[in-house]
């Protein structure tokens, strides 16, 4: 047998190690459909696996939770809490009946032989019976980039504020998502500056629900949390950890580490972390942060790769009542989240040429059964514009039933944000794209995509962008 492929045998499970990869499987069963099924009440369930080398951990699955849906009060999530060789290390918020893709840290395991013991997790909602991870998958990156990218990676620890519930909060609401890295080079030659960011399904406090559709295209909450300065080595530079704080300061991370992963807890109500972690603390979370930001691509892109995230944020707005009925677009409510176009451009602010506001820029859909009304991404209020140069998401809630067959055409809005015009041109280059969600909340696929240059100015301040 090859010296690289390692057969474990578990309890209720066995691991088989094919290259740099680990696949689990529970041992009843070594075909594509394996799975582990976890239960309420139920014994823990475990796999083993074989690591060929030394190096943080990463697991991935399917997951599904039968009479749970995010919509429904009482039935929201399953947990699942995931140990490795008897160390509590993340749970898993389940939030539906259908396969939902997940990777999640398992931390730094040494080269050998490990166990994962997974259990029905307390803070499940009522409804929430068991849970099944289909096709469980273990790899250990080799070392590198990838590993140095997870080894730094934050544990955020579970919202536990009093007013808002207790302390398994993230199992019914704000839930954290999906988290994604970014890197740049630092001042000092061969250092890189990691920078963590996490989608939560919403925010419970911040910004008001039609303005985040209006200015950031969805109604997750997106926030960067931990940014730290590695050496050539990887190693942590002392000193360079810091987080976003209440209010979004940056702060200086003075908590605790396990190993080289800071801990830091969800401890407002629009989802800012903080480094001191509450006694009560319940649930845990360590995400595979392996994914980077597409480059030119606005942060919504990490969504859009994970589709399964915008039904997850449409299902918590029509449980929590934030839905408008009937859906009008003619009203600055949030309406059904399947009537809107979900778009992305790009756009450079100019020079000012006066005194006043900057302006941003918002998009106009006209449809072809009555091109004389202009839907309008900020619905007319001029804060409601996308101020931020670069990629930017928005959305244009348009009358129920409109698809892209309808739009006649896409247009530029300049819409100056405050007391005054400065005079500053916009410069609008690209729509990288256009979609609706379906009749389950997930988007279709992308029928809007333009590139050019088209510039709004004061003088002129509405162009065309986009027709079929």
């Amino acid at each position: 047998m090859n010296s690289r492929v390692c057969l474990a045998a578990g309890l209720t499970g066995a691991a088989v190690l094919v290259g740099a990869a680990l696949t689990a499987v529970p041992a009843a069963s070594a075909s594509a459909s394996a799975a582990i099924t976890v239960r309420r009440g139920g014994p823990a369930r475990s796999l083993t696996f074989t690591a060929a080398r030394g190096g943080e951990a990463v697991i991935g699955f399917s997951a599904v939770a039968p009479g749970v849906s995010w919509d429904r009060t009482g039935a929201e999530a399953a947990v699942v809490s995931v140990s490795v060789d008897g160390r509590h290390v993340t749970d898993v918020v389940v939030p539906s009946a259908d396969p939902t893709p997940r990777s999640l840290g398992l931390g730094r395991v040494t080269a050998g032989r490990h166990r994962v013991t997974l259990r029905f997790g307390r803070g499940s909602a009522p409804a929430a019976r068991t849970v099944t991870l289909l096709h469980p998958r273990v790899r250990v990156p080799r070392a590198g980039a990838d590993q140095t990218v997870l080894r730094h990676a934050p544990i955020i620890v579970g919202r536990a504020l009093p007013e808002l519930g207790d302390a398994y909060q993230n199992a019914r609401t704000d839930t954290p998502l999906v988290a994604w890295h970014e890197s740049r080079a630092a001042s000092v030659p061969g250092h890189r500056v990691l920078e963590y960011s996490l989608v939560w399904s919403n925010e419970d406090g911040g910004t008001d629900t039609p303005a985040l559709m209006a200015r950031w295209g969805r109604t997750t909450d997106i926030e960067w949390v931990y940014r730290v300065e590695v050496d050539e080595k990887g190693r942590r530079v002392d000193g360079t950890g810091a987080y976003q704080g209440p209010e979004h300061r940056t702060l200086p991370f003075r908590g605790r580490y396990e190993g080289d992963h800071p801990v830091l807890q969800t401890c407002t109500d629009n989802n800012m972390v903080c480094d001191t972690i509450t006694p009560d603390a319940a649930l845990r979370f360590l995400p595979d942060v392996s994914g980077a930001l597409p480059a030119g691509r606005a942060r919504e892109a990490v969504m859009d790769r994970e589709p399964w995230t915008y039904r997850v944020m449409a299902q918590e707005m029509v449980r929590e009542g934030r839905i408008e009925h009937p859906s009008d677009p003619a009203t600055p409510e949030v309406g059904d989240q399947r009537t809107y176009l979900f778009a992305e451009f790009v756009k450079q602010t100019g020079a000012p040429s006066g005194a006043g506001s900057a302006p941003g820029v918002s998009l106009g859909v006209r449809l072809k059964r009555d091109p004389s009304v202009l839907y309008r991404s900020d619905h007319g209020r001029p804060s409601w514009s996308v101020e931020r140069d670069g990629a930017a998401a928005t959305t244009v809630e348009l009358p129920a039933g409109a698809t892209v067959d309808d739009i006649a055409s896409i247009e530029a809005i300049r819409q100056p944000v405050g007391a005054g015009d400065n005079g500053a041109p916009a410069t609008v280059t690209a729509i990288n794209r256009g979609f609706f969600l379906n009749r389950s909340y997930l988007p279709g696929a992308s029928a809007v995509r333009w590139t050019g240059s088209v510039t709004v100015t004061q003088a002129a301040p509405t162009a065309v962008l986009w027709r079929p």
